[in-house]
């Protein structure tokens, strides 16, 4: 099958049929999932005794990504998704880390069947039992759910994994989560929330001390080495599997963006949820199991490096969130900008980041008042 540029939604439906058809799949009936922020589109494929998950993925949808072995300027010039080396919608990334992790002992979705030009993949089916849905029904105990996520994540950062990551004859490579990355999301917070959100303009010499003050900070995220990092490891991308082997207990979703980074990203990214409170009294032990499990040392250093980590991964969803609501019309990401501030001022007490706590009380002091709200 091919085309899948610039394709209608008729069209796109068509060919979603004619890969099924031609895997097999004639006559499966389709349930679409809700919407996110991405242009990607899920549905719960079911025939017969047969149930998968339908990725729906056109590559035309997103912006150009990063080609290999181009610099800063280059990656600048073809817009974000290059700068902050996203996959966008290639198909290849996420099914050539999947089998990756399924060789490893994890519960990634195995690879069914796939068409990469068409950016069509059926994908093992891990179930309904999200974190998030299952807390909140009360059918698990989050202090349980939330070990079980550290020790996956731990023994992902233990696990050795290639740079280049092979499906169906296609490759990916899978880049450093570099300066220029993390401070082109860290500027989103500069682009969309603080003139939105922060209550102050900005000038040119605002930006260029924002920046400068992420330049120097994130050199904490030097003190340890980098390991594969999934950047969206949260309680709706997780799925409890209890009878699974320890290692495979939790089911993961949506990680064709993981780059090599500092371990304490993922564990940002589960503990400071965006859509969720974690108990309080939760996130010291958990950062401690991890810490322990994933064989670290210099507790000093990785509570500075996760505090850095913290405040650039939060600067970025108020950016996004912003921009999800004020660009494309997605207005509830707004309700949960009060959560998403008080993880950033909570980061930003932290000593290391100082520079950047006082640079928001003279630019953006909205974010303070979000944050008590």
């Amino acid at each position: 099958m091919t085309g899948s540029l610039r394709l209608s939604d008729a069209e796109r439906a068509s060919a979603r049929q004619d890969f099924l058809d031609e895997i097999g799949w004639a006559g499966a009936q389709l349930e679409a999932f809700p919407g996110d922020a991405s242009t990607r589109r899920y549905f719960r494929v079911r025939t017969g005794d047969r149930a998968a998950i339908l990725m729906d993925a056109p590559a035309a949808s997103e912006a150009p990504l990063a080609p290999v072995g181009a610099d800063e300027t280059e990656r600048a010039t073809l817009g974000y998704n290059a700068l902050a080396r996203l996959a966008g919608n290639n198909v290849t990334a996420f099914a050539g880390l999947s089998e990756a992790l399924v060789e490893r002992g994890f519960s990634a979705p195995r690879i069914l069947a796939g068409d990469i030009e068409a950016g069509l993949l059926l994908i093992e089916d891990l179930g309904e039992a999200l974190f998030a849905r299952e807390l909140a029904a009360g059918r698990a105990h989050e202090g349980s759910l939330y070990a079980a996520a550290v020790d996956a994540l731990a023994a992902l950062y233990r696990c050795s994994f290639p740079e280049r990551f092979e499906y169906a004859g296609d490759s990916w490579l899978v880049h450093a989560y570099d300066q220029a990355a993390k401070r082109a999301e860290a500027g989103l917070f500069v682009d969309w929330y603080a003139p939105e959100r922060g209550g102050a303009k900005l000038d040119d010499a605002a930006r260029s001390s924002f920046d400068a003050i992420w330049t120097g900070s994130l050199g904490a995220l030097d003190a340890h080495a980098p390991g594969l990092a999934l950047r969206d490891y949260h309680a709706e991308n997780l799925i409890w599997l209890p009878d699974r082997e320890p290692m495979a207990r939790v089911g993961l979703l949506d990680f064709q963006d993981a780059l090599f980074a500092h371990p304490a990203y993922d564990l940002v990214s589960l503990i400071e949820d965006a859509r969720r409170d974690v108990s309080s009294e939760l996130a010291e032990p958990l950062k401690d199991r991890f810490f322990k499990a994933a064989l670290l040392s210099d507790r000093a250093a990785f509570q500075a490096a996760y505090a850095v980590a913290g405040a650039q991964r939060n600067a970025k969803i108020l950016g996004i969130f912003v921009r999800l609501a004020k660009r494309d019309g997605k207005s509830r990401y707004l309700q949960l900008l009060g959560r998403v501030a008080r993880h950033f001022v909570h980061n930003l007490a932290h000593p290391v980041n100082a520079p950047l706590r006082a640079w928001c009380e003279a630019y953006a002091p909205g974010v303070f008042d979000e944050a008590a709200s």
